[in-house]
């Protein structure tokens, strides 16, 4: 079969999505690292979650932080969001960090700079050994 210059192929959306599920299930990590950072990713999510619910309760401009971290949870649970929402919660956390060490320092919750930050750290190892996977998000984000 002869192709000319004049012909284009047509791309639907299913071929996109499609396209896209591929590139971001080959960015995976290997089998074993893989296993790993889901035995991180499950128990960090259990922690999110049972902040996120306490947050959501207290009013204010915690309700948004809650949301921001059931939010978290739910993406580290999700297997293609997972380094987004690891990146997203570090985020999180280091605002969380900031206002602690600065704003509510002499207050009860002051005391949990280091829970915070040792929790920023967490999601950010996540996030970086994710990588691939942010990049194949975004690449298909972009089609």
């Amino acid at each position: 079969m002869k192709q000319t210059a004049k012909e284009t192929a047509v791309v639907t959306p299913t071929a996109r999505v499609t396209a896209a599920r591929l590139a971001i299930r080959a960015a995976r990590p290997r089998r074993l690292t893989n296993t790993l950072l889901w035995a991180a990713q499950i128990p960090l999510a259990a922690v999110f979650v049972v902040f996120g619910t306490r947050h959501l309760t207290a009013g204010g401009i915690l309700t948004v932080a809650g949301t921001a971290e059931l939010a978290g949870a739910i993406g580290l649970l999700t297997p293609w969001l997972a380094g987004l929402a690891a990146a997203g919660l570090a985020a999180v956390m280091a605002g969380a960090t900031i206002i602690n060490a600065t704003v509510l320092h002499h207050t009860t919750y002051g005391s949990l700079v280091g829970m915070t930050a040792l929790l920023g750290a967490v999601c950010s190892l996540l996030a970086y050994a994710r990588r691939q996977q942010i990049k194949a998000v975004a690449a298909a984000i972009r089609r």
